[in-house]
């Protein structure tokens, strides 16, 4: 669970840059201290009043030092030259001393942690994705980057040194009357122990705020993503009514519950500042009407209380933005302590990748495995797929087909049994070498927003020009590659929207080829195609029949006639191995499958 702590460490390889620069911003803060003094004090020579026992210490040694006898004139020509170097020399100092820190400091860690924010969404397991919105996802990581960016100039560049400034000046009032000072720090603990109770009770709301907010962005997201299923059913009033009354109920909270309760809090906090400063000033007087105080004294205590109680407001104002945005900060850091998929492999230092070469023999021995342990998926799967064999997968949805290849691609492990290539255990393999020598067609083949031949080269880019066009001529991707504008060269747009649905699957098949892999699959390839797509696709693939360990898993039974052998899966467990013709013969489900396809009816 994150806390405040995380927080903190977001900045913790800056840790040095970090002190320095909250150092000398609440130094100069402090600073600004001397000229309110240096001005009380100015009241006291001008007026004929003692000036304090310091500053005559610093004058004596200075005409000891100079030879200048101590006067008049030259404590004012010291005190104002105290105010020139606090205002005026320290102007274009503190700009690069400390605002400088405050800006770089969270840029860097932004860029460092998108970083690791990249590499968490790789490392996560497959699971998550089917669990969460892409927009949800992409929505909280970003949120909270941009908080953790915003927020670090307001806290290190003036939450924490306007709170030493307010340190140095209990410590100024101290030394002048320490009654006053007491008041000063019991109202300001009354104060800050007041606004930091009201704003936890806030951070709750806006906990449950920003979790309204994901599920709103998320389903925004769902709309652009299915916008075409939106269009084609004519439901975009409704959508935006749905959307409307989320963003209603959002606005409602936000103004009645979190906004009322802290301009409410603010109230109260601004009505007792008035009544502190207005004590303040009266204890104060009373003081100097008593002779307790000097005159500069008095100006000097009174300005620096003001100066004080002035900085509650800004400071109120911060920790306002911080509660605001704590809690977002809080989920991006769950998000990132989210544990790692089983298959996950070092990206910042990647090992050295093993090179494999596999003759293609697939063995599951045994294999069981369930997402759930009390919901097997698949149950004692015993299969050998010899070396450049092709074997089809077959049966009902849900019968444990992509799962089997999951589990093959090292997504999961079994539970129960093992999985062997050229007789070595798969999970005593290098995943990240071992899966190089794997390559899939899926059902919807993923397409980069970059040329068509980015996407062809993706999982091989030291692939040569020759090979490109070699795979495309056995994918059969140089049929449609003529007619692009730009050829090879062409964009092809986000999720490859400029081509249609067969034209990605044999980008697909033809970005497979070009891995050289020892057994490659076909997930559903032609299942959503129209019959000439399906047609393509199967003639692309007859030409790779042969040439490696081939898995075709498909509902439409035209695409795995030809397949050395069949496997029928029913309820996690293989019911029927044979060829097209034999499963016919045997009558059981394969035949049912096939008669169903064939007439369109149902058989008992």
């Amino acid at each position: 669970m994150a806390n405040f702590r995380d927080l903190a460490h977001y900045f913790r390889p800056y840790w040095s840059a970090v002190i320095f620069s909250i150092a000398t911003s609440s130094l100069f803060e402090i600073l600004d201290l001397a000229v309110p003094y240096a001005i009380g004090q100015t009241l006291n020579v001008l007026s004929g009043q003692p000036i304090d026992n310091i500053l005559q210490q610093l004058l004596g040694g200075l005409a000891a030092t100079t030879g200048i006898p101590a006067s008049r004139g030259l404590t004012l020509a010291v005190l104002l030259g105290l105010i020139f170097l606090v205002t005026v020399v320290r102007a274009p100092i503190q700009p690069w001393i400390s605002h400088w820190y405050h800006w770089e400091i969270p840029l860097r860690a932004r860029r460092d942690h998108s970083i690791r924010s990249v590499a968490k969404i790789l490392k996560l397991p497959i699971e998550f994705y089917d669990e969460n919105n892409p927009g949800r996802i992409a929505g909280r990581v970003a949120r909270g980057l941009s908080n953790h960016t915003w927020t670090y100039p307001e806290i290190a560049g003036e939450l924490v040194p306007k709170l030493f400034r307010i340190v140095g000046i209990f410590v100024v009032i101290l030394l002048i009357e320490w009654r006053i000072a007491l008041l000063f720090l019991a109202s300001f603990i009354f104060i800050l122990a007041f606004t930091l109770r009201g704003l936890k009770h806030l951070i709750r709301k806006e906990e449950s705020l920003d979790r309204y907010m994901e599920n709103t962005e998320s389903r925004t997201s769902e709309i652009i993503t299915n916008i075409k299923t939106v269009k084609a059913f004519a439901t975009e009033a409704a959508e935006l009514k749905r959307q409307r009354q989320r963003f209603d109920r959002e606005l409602n909270v936000v103004i009645n519950r979190v906004h009322r309760g802290y301009v409410t809090l603010f109230t109260w906090q601004r009505f007792v500042i008035q009544i502190c400063v207005f004590l303040i000033l009266a204890l104060t007087l009373w003081a100097t009407v008593r002779g307790e105080i000097s005159l500069g004294h008095f100006v000097t205590t009174l300005t620096i209380s003001s100066m004080a109680y002035a900085e509650l407001e800004p400071i109120s104002g911060l920790a306002e933005v911080f509660a605001r945005r704590y809690s977002s900060m809080l989920r991006y850091h769950e998000f990132m302590q989210l544990p790692d998929g089983q298959d996950t492999v070092e990206l910042e230092q990647p090992a050295a990748v093993k090179h494999y070469e596999f003759t293609g023999k697939v063995h599951f021995d045994h294999v069981s495995f369930g997402y759930a342990a009390d919901r097997p998926v698949l149950q004692d799967i015993s299969l050998l797929i010899e070396p450049k064999q092709t074997i089809a997968l077959v049966g009902r949805s849900g019968s444990g087909k992509s799962t089997l290849v999951k589990l093959l691609f090292r997504y999961f492990d079994p539970q129960q049994g093992r999985i062997l290539i050229d007789g070595q255990d798969t999970r005593q393999l290098d995943v990240t070498g071992y899966r190089r020598r794997l390559a899939i067609v899926h059902q919807e083949v993923d397409v980069f927003n970059g040329t068509l031949l980015d996407n062809l080269t993706y999982g091989n880019p030291k692939a040569t020009f020759a090979e490109v066009e070699e795979a495309c001529q056995i994918a059969r991707v140089d049929e449609f590659v003529r007619v692009l504008p730009q050829g090879y060269r062409t964009i092809v747009g986000e999720r490859g929207v400029r081509l249609s649905g067969g034209q990605r699957q044999r980008l697909g098949i033809a970005r497979a080829l070009l891995m050289h892999p020892d057994v490659l699959v076909f997930d559903e390839a032609t299942s959503s195609l129209d019959y000439e797509s399906e047609r393509s696709i199967q003639l692309a693939m007859r030409s790779i029949l042969g040439t490696r360990t081939t898995i075709i898993i498909a509902h439409r039974l035209s695409t795995v006639r030809e397949a050395d052998q069949i496997v029928v899966l029913d309820q996690g467990r293989i019911v029927e191995v044979g060829s097209h013709t034999e499963l016919l013969n045997q009558g059981g489900i394969y035949h049912r499958l096939h008669q169903l396809q064939e007439t369109g009816e149902l058989l008992a």
